[in-house]
């Protein structure tokens, strides 16, 4: 430890005398009605499970049936219950790249192509050379097939940088799609309704948990859906929430137990919509202990956030980082007894955790996880020594720590705890290296962050936005930057895909927690601050997900 940090340990910093560069939060709009918790009692699925296994399984080796059998996993991942049917689900997709590779003709290749590339298959997209005429435009009865187009629509986000044809394709289905959408004589058909919901928000880029609360009563009105399949979406989604219920009346407890909203009035109280966060990184029974340590992290994350950005002064958040390092209570004398009880969280949080990693004895794990916590934290640090000397850096200085700083390479890392044997050293190490599937998340959620909040933070001493340092470097509009970030988010998506396809290091489990934590993005900072200013859409998905259960 320096001289410096051993005097301002030694100093006590008069509270009274600190200009703080608070920010005004709006309260929580849940207040404790999530506190107690109702056992549901759960209906059996285990008769319609099995009856739908031996329909994936029975088509298998039908050659006349793959076509069917692909419609079959689409509807049950749609549905959200793909999680009851894993292995099933693999060996019919190995099976079906062993029999055909890249050379699928069994109807339904937007489908096949979507769905192969989201289990790791890298399937060529030279396969829909087929949809374009001689002179490059796309070929007449792609234009009445509604359905086709839609499904070749949500195809092309799966590509990946340099496809060119996805790019052409994206460009034509979303412009027909719009034009059909706007069709009088559809306006109020499910159809119509379908084409809106894509054009706003693509299959791959949901969050699934949300996307089967859409898919069920779609998938209900189809007169050929499969009726065991339909009540199994149903039975399978609400006990499910009955586990989530559960699930977030504990965690709720844990922060209740601390009073945030008392203690720490200057930080964000958002426990619920980190639960929510949680929720769409993984909703999987399997992953309870997991979602849980999850939610209790991003809490954490946030309280952290609005300590380094809109309450410490430099000089507590020096002691405080360092105190942090040395992970010791004992190293906390003339920090604020607001940061003292982040400090406490903290702590607790990964007691429990380690606990629990104990009797899988994975205990070194955390390790893992602290060792990230303190990147993110020194990268916070840096950005407040910035703000404190108002100094705008360059565009790569900034992106080098903002893009850790954003919070989603830590986020990442907590969210392997507790995941079981798939999660080991390995993958610890790999991610701690910001491997470019983790970089492109990482870049993704940053961009996404700094157009919602830029205006925002700068009304208050804040550390230059990576809007204001482009605008800054290169001399050009505010609009300008929007949109050329816009672009950026999305080709950190194909980046995503690509890496997703070709990385080898890791297993497929690990992959989906970054698709899905970009997808959360894409719910929570699409178009404005969702998070902060809870509104009625955040709400509403809230509700649908750990309030209100189906109608069977």
């Amino acid at each position: 430890m320096t001289l410096s940090y051993k005097v301002s340990f030694q100093r006590k910093i008069k509270q009274e005398d600190v200009k703080r560069p608070t920010a005004k939060f709006p309260p929580s709009v849940w207040g404790d009605q999530f506190l107690v918790y109702e056992q549901q009692e759960d209906q059996t699925v285990e008769d319609l499970k099995e009856e739908v296994k031996k329909e994936i399984l029975r088509a298998l080796n039908i050659h006349a049936e793959h076509m069917n059998l692909l419609k079959l996993v689409d509807a049950v991942e749609r549905l959200g219950i793909d999680y009851y049917f894993e292995e099933d689900i693999k060996q019919v997709l190995q099976h079906f790249y062993d029999a055909y590779g890249d050379n699928w003709n069994g109807g339904a290749t937007s489908v096949w192509f979507r769905i192969m590339r989201q289990h790791g298959f890298f399937v060529s997209s030279d396969i829909f050379k087929s949809y374009k005429e001689k002179d490059g435009a796309f070929k007449e009865p792609l234009e009445s097939d509604i359905e086709g187009l839609l499904e070749f629509y949500e195809a092309t986000y799966l590509r990946v940088p340099g496809e060119v044809i996805l790019d052409d394709a994206l460009a034509y289905t979303r412009g027909r799609l719009d034009d059909i959408s706007k069709d009088p004589s559809l306006s109020n058909s499910m159809i119509s309704k379908h084409i809106q919901e894509a054009l706003k928000q693509p299959l791959h880029k949901r969050v699934p948990r949300i996307e089967a609360l859409c898919y069920i009563p779609f998938y209900e009105q189809q007169k050929s859906h499969n009726k065991c399949l339909l009540k199994l979406a149903k039975l399978g989604f609400n006990q499910l929430q009955s586990l989530h219920k559960k699930e977030l009346s504990q965690i709720y407890k844990w922060w209740k137990g601390f009073d945030v909203p008392t203690n720490l009035p200057y930080a964000r109280n958002r426990l619920v919509e980190c639960y929510f966060w949680s929720l769409c990184v993984y909703s999987e029974p399997q992953y309870s202990e997991s979602r849980m340590f999850l939610a209790k992290f991003l809490s954490m994350e946030t309280l952290l956030d609005d300590t380094y950005d809109a309450y410490g002064t430099l000089e507590e958040l020096e002691l405080f980082t360092e105190a942090i390092k040395r992970w010791s209570m004992t190293c906390l004398d003339g920090v604020p007894k607001s940061m003292q009880l982040i400090y406490r969280m903290l702590l607790d949080m990964y007691g429990d955790m380690e606990k629990i990693l104990i009797k899988m004895g994975k205990a070194h794990h955390l390790n893992y996880s602290r060792e990230a916590m303190m990147e993110y934290l020194g990268c916070y640090l840096k950005e407040a020594r910035w703000a404190n000397a108002r100094y705008i850096p360059t565009v790569e200085e900034h992106k080098e720590v903002t893009v850790v700083s954003s919070g989603y390479k830590n986020t990442l890392i907590a969210s392997f705890a507790a995941m079981g044997d798939v999660i080991t050293d390995d993958t610890f190490k790999w991610a701690l290296t910001m491997p470019p599937l983790t970089r492109a998340c990482c870049v993704l959620c940053r961009l996404m962050d700094d157009i919602v909040t830029h205006k925002e933070e700068q009304q208050r001493m804040h550390v230059a936005s990576g809007i204001e340092c482009y605008m800054k470097e290169h001399d050009v509009t505010e609009q300008h930057v929007h949109d050329l970030f816009n672009e950026k988010v999305e080709e950190a998506w194909k980046e995503m895909n690509l890496e997703s396809l070709r990385c080898k290091d890791v297993e497929m489990p690990v992959i989906t927690r970054v698709i899905n934590l970009a997808r959360a993005m894409d719910v929570l900072y699409k178009n404005k601050d969702h998070f902060t200013h809870v509104d009625e859409e955040l709400i509403n998905h809230i509700k649908s997900l750990v309030v209100d259960a189906i109608v069977i």
